[in-house]
């Protein structure tokens, strides 16, 4: 396919993908209840004459386009949910569900994927094997790529490679960020439960301060990543929650504390767990109480395929030129649900510039300001078409 004419169909489609994604903006949907979501990406993709599987993981759609000539097949993946969060933009298309946003941008995310396959699919003929089309539900709650995986999205045909991309309210319009090996964290929920023993507050002696404790305890966690982790690397723990106590004159018996912890690499995610597990066992052991850590692991690390990221790289630098394609230097210890599909297949996630300073379009995301230049859907769709021909060629 030739540049020009990708560029000109893309640009082409835009006041359709600008209505598409302003349809999903108003009616945000939260993680596994996309139910309104899904039924239109499901319109889309039989007016398209697109096949498809819906149900997928509750709430997800697959959808597979075959291409004229035998090759290889690759997926396209865009999440689907929404955030609990109140909506402050004075626009038209604002949310009509009070408590429910699309502040990260999916919305724009389904509609890039949607945009994709429509050219993708009106340019079959020239494709040299299969593409995957991947319509996450969850990406913000539970999870929903694991899901998906488990219940064969990645097979019949199987998938030898996967593309994702992120609007990115750091980086402006026109442009995109590619990042090599390590992009995104992984994530850990940890809930420490402190035991003492209670006593009335004016004779504490008698007792075993479960506050006390935690406060040890706390102030202990602190050390892990200064003195247990090379200060080369990267990890946070963070506690957010903590309850305990029943009056003010009462040394407590129990204290329950929650937090997460966030890592870059699967090695030092099991280095820094397993010393999470011997400072909150020895620290309230030695302050005379005890104490139990629990962990909820969430997602695992993104780290993306360094030919993958070529790919986009110069899909990017083809299409957009070479000054508009910024190599990010760190990952971010935000996490990513497509970490899951990186980890079955060779993967590629990029960051899709959304910023405009002169439409005071800056806000960030998971923000009740967030917005995106429109314009760069198309630059989306563009860069999404290209990926696909480039590895199936």
């Amino acid at each position: 396919m030739e540049k020009e004419i990708l560029l000109q169909q893309a640009g082409g489609i835009l006041p359709w993908l600008v209505e598409v994604r302003r349809d999903f903006h108003a009616y945000p949907e939260f993680g596994m209840e996309e139910f309104r979501t899904k039924d239109k990406i499901c319109e889309y993709l039989d007016e398209m004459d697109i096949p498809y599987q819906a149900g997928i993981a509750n709430t997800g759609v697959v959808g597979l386009i075959q291409g004229e000539q035998d090759g290889k097949t690759v997926a396209l993946r865009a999440d689907m949910d929404a955030l609990p969060i109140l909506e402050k933009n004075d626009i038209p298309y604002k949310s009509t569900v009070d408590g429910k946003m699309h502040a990260c941008g999916h919305d724009a995310h389904m509609t890039v994927l949607l945009g994709a396959a429509k050219l993708l699919q009106e340019n079959k003929h020239l494709l040299k094997g299969n593409v995957k089309l991947l319509f996450q539900p969850a990406e913000e709650t539970v999870g929903g790529a694991e899901p998906m995986i488990k219940e064969g999205a990645l097979e019949n045909p199987k998938v030898d490679a996967v593309f994702g991309l992120h609007v990115d309210p750091a980086i402006p319009v026109g442009k995109i960020g590619v990042k090599y090996g390590q992009m995104n964290a992984s994530s850990d929920t940890i809930t420490i439960t402190v035991k003492g023993k209670n006593a009335h507050g004016a004779y504490a002696y008698m007792g075993k301060d479960a506050i006390v404790i935690a406060a040890g305890v706390i102030s202990a966690l602190q050390t892990i990543v200064s003195r247990s982790v090379d200060a080369r690397e990267s990890a946070v723990i963070s506690i957010g929650t903590i309850h305990g106590g029943t009056q003010g004159n009462i040394v407590a018996d129990e204290v329950k504390l929650v937090g997460t912890v966030r890592t870059l690499t699967p090695e030092i995610r099991r280095g820094v767990l397993q010393k999470l597990e011997e400072t909150v066992t020895y620290v309230a052991k030695g302050l005379g109480g005890e104490a139990v850590l629990s962990v909820e692991p969430g997602y695992t690390s993104l780290i993306n395929n360094d030919e993958m990221v070529d790919i986009v790289k110069e899909s990017g630098e083809a299409l957009i030129g070479k000054e508009n394609v910024n190599l990010l230097s760190r990952p971010s210890l935000g996490v990513e649900d497509f970490a899951f599909f990186a980890k079955a297949v060779p993967g590629a996630f990029f960051r899709l510039g959304v910023r405009n300073d002169e439409k005071g379009i800056v806000h960030d995301v998971h923000t009740p300001f967030f917005n995106i230049d429109e314009k760069s859907l198309k630059i989306g769709v563009a860069m999404q078409v290209w990926n696909v021909f480039s590895f199936l060629e």
